[in-house]
């Protein structure tokens, strides 16, 4: 690590436990600085997430016109493997390597098929301009070059990031294990909101050449930020390879691993409601930025910079989360104040459109980023606790599947939703905004039905409790 890197660790290292988050994580064996270091691999995973969601969705849709639901479909592409984030967590955690690694190999491999889905990605943007030095080549070329970047890009963030936790959760002693993936998150939000504040400086005179240089830039700064993230990371383990080698041991299956988990405590109507509340928050999320665009009259700048609004709150929701929850409070409880924050929250932006007060869009995106983060965090601690001693790495895998598969669902049929209100009679019912108000209706549904679904769970506890005091 050069020493302009040690220097910003040390610098953030030194805010204290005061300021920051989940800080109390650190240990002697595990200072905050190297927690910090670690982290890095979730402000890359951000960058790639605002690049994605936030930036290009926008630009797509407006600046180059590319009807919604493609663009939906597009962005929904990468949660094509997310289904198999609890494999890739079981994998590596039974992964044999001559050096005794079991995470480093699986990171390297992710961050390659990240980069390298940046480094395809300029030439569907060039394509899809239809500039004069692209004008005479097909659109097909642009659409699946596209499709290509955003399935690498796609598929390299989901291993990074579930061997990444895995990772951070082996390097941790047990009790302190929430603690560290909590701040793994909130670094997540961090690099979401540097990233987003920076490509909004960036992009503040679009014009198409600087957006390809934006993703270069990211291209090659998914290569640094990762490669400090495991630098001595992962310690050999030459007995455990040695041992692999003279004396190999079956290890489970994953069904069977699977099924253990499943027996839990209601682990079905967790990850119903870690489904259903991600649809709830993430039905609008790709056209948040279109309809600030649209309906509003915000600019390129301002609208990238609605998702550090978003991520902004979302972090101030997971800091609130993480002190009350350290004194004992229901994790599912948590998550049910978020769904309801989310609905006054949603409630906000869509008043926005009759005030044309992008203050009020601006307001509202921030309430739901903190419902969002109440309930991301609530659900996270509901699942880690939920899992037997050594099937941690599978219950985070199982959250994130869940969590980003619902959310690539929801990002997909938000922009369906569009383009199919937009095409029928009702398109004109209230203005520019009709489709955006339909698709803002199903989320308060949804959040509703969260709701409902997250009582029977801490319905029990509490009269299990009450029932035990008498």
């Amino acid at each position: 690590m050069n020493r302009f890197s040690k220097m910003a660790v040390q610098a953030l290292a030194a805010t204290g436990t005061r300021f920051m988050p989940f800080a109390e994580a650190a240990s002697d064996d595990l200072p905050l600085s190297r927690l910090l270091r670690l982290a890095l691999f979730q402000v890359s995973v951000g960058m790639a997430m605002t690049l994605l969601v936030g930036t290009l969705n926008r630009v797509m849709i407006v600046e180059l016109d590319v009807p919604a639901t493609l663009v939906g479909v597009m962005i929904s592409l990468p949660l094509v493997f997310a289904p198999f984030r609890a494999l890739i967590g079981f994998k590596s955690d039974t992964h044999k390597s001559a050096l005794g690694w079991r995470r480093v190999p699986y990171i390297w491999k992710g961050t390659l098929l990240q980069w390298g889905g940046f480094c395809v990605m300029p030439l569907a943007l060039i394509v899809l301009s239809r500039q004069e030095y692209a004008a005479e080549a097909p659109i097909w070329i642009g659409l699946v070059s596209a499709a290509i970047s955003f399935l690498l890009v796609g598929a390299g963030m989901h291993i990074v990031q579930t061997v990444g936790l895995a990772l951070a959760t082996d390097l941790a002693p047990r009790e302190d294990q929430p603690n560290v993936v909590g701040l793994m998150y909130v670094m997540l939000l961090v690099g979401m909101i540097i990233s987003a504040l920076i490509f909004g400086v960036l992009l503040e005179n679009f014009y198409h050449a600087k957006l390809i240089q934006v993703v270069q830039g990211a291209a090659l700064m998914t290569l640094v930020l990762n490669v400090l993230a495991i630098w001595k990371m992962e310690a050999r383990d030459r007995d455990r390879a040695y041992k692999q080698r003279t004396n190999p041991e079956p290890d489970p299956t994953f069904a069977e691993a699977w099924g253990l988990f499943m027996r839990g405590a209601n682990p079905k109507r967790l990850l119903w409601v870690i489904g259903l509340g991600t649809m709830g928050f993430g039905l609008a999320e790709v056209l948040l930025e279109p309809y600030g665009g649209q309906v509003l009259g915000m600019t390129v700048s301002a609208t990238t910079r609605l998702t550090a609004t978003l991520a902004g709150g979302s972090l101030v929701g997971f800091a609130w989360a993480s002190r009350v929850l350290s004194r004992g409070a229901d994790p599912m409880v948590m998550a049910g104040w978020g769904a309801a924050v989310g609905l006054p929250a949603f409630a906000l932006i869509t008043f926005s459109a009759t005030l044309q007060s992008p203050a009020i869009f601006v307001l509202g995106t921030l309430f739901a980023g903190f419902g969002a983060g109440l309930f991301g965090h609530g659900t996270l601690t509901a699942t880690m606790r939920a899992a037997p001693k050594e099937q941690v790495g599978l219950a985070l895998g199982a959250w994130g599947a869940v969590q980003a598969t619902s959310a690539g669902i929801a990002i997909a049929l938000g922009g369906v939703a569009r383009d199919v209100i937009l095409a029928s009679p009702l398109s004109t019912l209230f203005g520019a905004a009709t489709p955006y108000f339909f698709v803002y209706g199903a989320e308060f549904l949804l959040l509703g039905i969260t709701l409902v679904a997250v009582y029977p769970l801490v319905a029990h506890k509490v009269f299990g409790a009450q029932s035990h005091t008498t």
